[in-house]
Formats: structure tokens, sequence, C-alpha cells
């Protein structure tokens, strides 16, 4: 085996009420003013208003920017460094789901390295750490609060860039499940979708490790045991507790394992229709395993066990079909769409699309890379 670097955040607050906790150790850091990058609706439900709150009683001011959007853009980057500059802040916290959190980590590398944030694209290409960042995570599924992935929608390009850097993971992460109660059905599927597939694509991957891999399976078990009910019963406090717990297994495992084409693709998904990435990983997993299952049909069985299914006495190839059903039973159970094309993908544009997905660093890690014309056809399976 490979020799292997294991990334995470030095602190990791998890569980319901920790976020007092999270204000303490904010305090204990010496930082003074703070931008906060979150998102329009979470200013309107209050939450903006209760940590800010919460920090001036530990003697830290904010700053609030507020207009990040589902799929963060350059735009939303350089409009954020402009308020974090104008307000000499000396530290950033990122409060929301990935699109706050991948936001916030742009805005504090590029706070510190200098350039424009597409000077930063692939893996590990800044000198300096970034600003120090605080995430303070409200949804159950990109893990971006614990990663070194941040992904940017270049809207010049119409592509999501993916910058993959050690100096973009948070210094501290905070997974208050109290956070969580408040999210909406369809927004808790599709995050918990996205959670799984981060769980499955570094268990198949190229780079994992046995730390990855029980990361990932224990992620996988607790997210089937767990998303049905968070979605109907949003205020199911132990549901919540538990889809939080397996959102970090899986960006455990994803953030040193990486990923692979479901993700690859859903980016392009992403950048080109301005559609929700949660929902494009759940419509594109199945497709992208039955692909892989020529070379980790083992590796797709046990999954299928971690998710419950009894592939006793089956074949490996079998026993992965039995996964991939199980996957597409799950999305269907919590309302996912069964195509893209109900979302707006084109078949037009598939080429532009496949074209893309194959410079995405996310598919490096793939267990097979796909040719051109297979990418494409993975992209018509999905319609």
């Amino acid at each position: 085996m490979a020799a292997s670097t294991f990334y995470i955040p030095a602190i990791n607050l998890m569980g319901s009420g920790c976020l007092q906790d999270a204000a303490s150790a904010v305090e204990s850091y010496g930082w003074k003013k703070a931008l906060i990058v979150t998102d329009a609706p979470l200013v309107k439900l209050g939450v903006v208003g209760q940590v800010a709150e919460l920090l001036s009683k530990h003697g830290v001011t904010s700053v609030v920017y507020d207009e990040v959007k589902p799929n963060p853009n350059v735009t939303n980057v350089e409009h954020g460094l402009k308020v974090l500059k104008e307000n000499e802040c000396d530290f950033v916290i990122s409060l929301g789901g990935g699109s706050p959190h991948d936001c916030a980590k742009a805005i504090a590398l590029v706070a510190t390295n200098g350039g424009a944030i597409t000077d930063y694209e692939g893996v590990d290409q800044s000198a300096k750490p970034q600003l120090p960042l605080v995430a303070i995570n409200t949804t159950a599924g990109t893990a971006s609060e614990m990663t070194r992935f941040c992904i940017i929608t270049d809207d010049s390009r119409h592509v999501k860039m993916a910058i993959v850097d050690k100096h973009t993971t948070p210094v501290l992460s905070v997974n208050d499940s109290d956070l969580m109660l408040g999210m909406p059905p369809s927004l808790t599927a599709a995050t918990g979708m996205d959670a799984l597939t981060h769980a499955i694509e570094a268990y198949v991957s190229t780079a994992a490790t046995p730390i990855t891999d029980a990361c990932a399976l224990q992620a996988v078990t607790l997210i089937s045991n767990n998303l049905r009910t968070a979605v109907k019963e949003g205020s199911n406090a132990e549901a919540r507790e538990k889809m939080a717990y397996a959102e970090f297994l899986a960006g455990m495992a994803f953030n040193n394992a990486s990923l692979g084409y479901v993700h690859a693709m859903a980016h392009q998904l992403g950048g080109f229709y301005d559609l929700p990435h949660g929902v494009c990983n759940a419509i594109l997993l199945p497709h992208v395993q039955t692909f892989n299952a020529q070379v980790a049909a083992e590796r797709l069985g046990d999954v299928a066990k971690a998710m419950g299914c009894d592939v006793a006495g089956k074949s490996a190839d079998d026993a992965a079909a039995v996964c991939i059903d199980a996957i597409r039973t799950l999305a269907a159970d919590v309302d996912i769409p069964a195509g893209v094309a109900q979302l707006g993908m084109k078949e037009e544009d598939i080429p532009t699309l496949a074209e893309n997905a194959m410079k995405d660093a996310c598919g490096v890690t793939n267990p097979i890379q796909p040719t051109f014309e297979q990418v494409c056809e993975i992209f018509k399976s999905a319609m």
C-alpha cells in the first residue's frame, strides 16, 4: 500500500448544543472580527443573528456577507473578499451548508494568497495557509465544513472548478444537529444522498485506505438507517444527529480517498444548468456505479451489506446489482427525481458536459477511467 496523508480539521465539535462550545473556542483563539459568510435564507430564519449575538457575548464582533448562491461563483468570492477587506476582518466564519463553506474557503484563500480564485483550480495550487476559517454546518450532506475541497462556479466557462487544497481545511468545524432541525425535506434528501455518494465513491476509489473504508461503510449504514426518517420527520432529533455523524464520516472518507465520476459529472450539471448538487449526485450515483461494477463489484457488495441488504451466497456481480437497486430505492423513497432530463439537461449538451467532466480533478480516483464515449453514454442513461 502506498504512503497516504489523512486530512481533517484540528478540532471538530459534534452533537446537539455544541454551538455554545464553538463560541468559547473562537474566543480562546483571540480573533476579534469575523466575516460571516452565509446565505439569505439563514438570515431570514434568524440563525445568523443567533450566531452573531453569541459571538458578541464572547467579545467577537462580526460583519455578514449573505449573498452566497446555491452554486457559489467567482463573483460571490470577489464580493465577499471586498467586504472582508473593507471591514478588516481577521478570520472567517462559514454558516450554512456546502455553498457558504465553499465560498468562505475561497474568500479566505484569496485573502492571504492574492490573485483570483481561478488561479487555484486543481490540487494544492496555493502557497500560503488561508485566513483562519471556522465552519458552522447546518446541513447533513456536503461535509465541506471539514474538507479540503472547495467548488466554485466559473460562470464565464460554465464550469464548476474543483479546488482541492490542504490550505482550505477549516481550523474548527461545528456540527450542532440542533441547527439542522429546520431543514426542509427536499434539502434533507438532497444533502443526505450527497453524503451517501461521498461514502460510496470514497469506498470504490483507487486511493481508499483501511481508515477511509471504515469511515465510508459506517456512513453508509447510518444514512441507510436514518435518512428516510430525517426526511419524513424533520424534528426527529435522533435521526438528525445520526445524519450529522454520517455526513462527517463520509467527509472523512472522501477528504482522504477522494471521489469519482459521479462528482466529476455532477459538477458539470451544476456549473452548466445551475442545478442542486446533491440531487445531481443522487441521480447519477446508480448509473456510474453500474459502470464501475465491472471492476468494483466486490466493493459494491460490501456497500450493499452496509445498507442492510442480504447478499449471502451471491456472486460479486449479483451483490453489486443488489447495491445499485438499494441506492435507487433509497433515492425514490426520499423523492429524488428519476432522471436529469426532469431538471433541464439537454441531450445536445452531453458532449460538452462529458468533455468537461473528463477534466475534473474528482475523476482521477474513479476505479476505472471511462472514455469520452462512455461518459456520454452514462449521461444519456441518467436522463
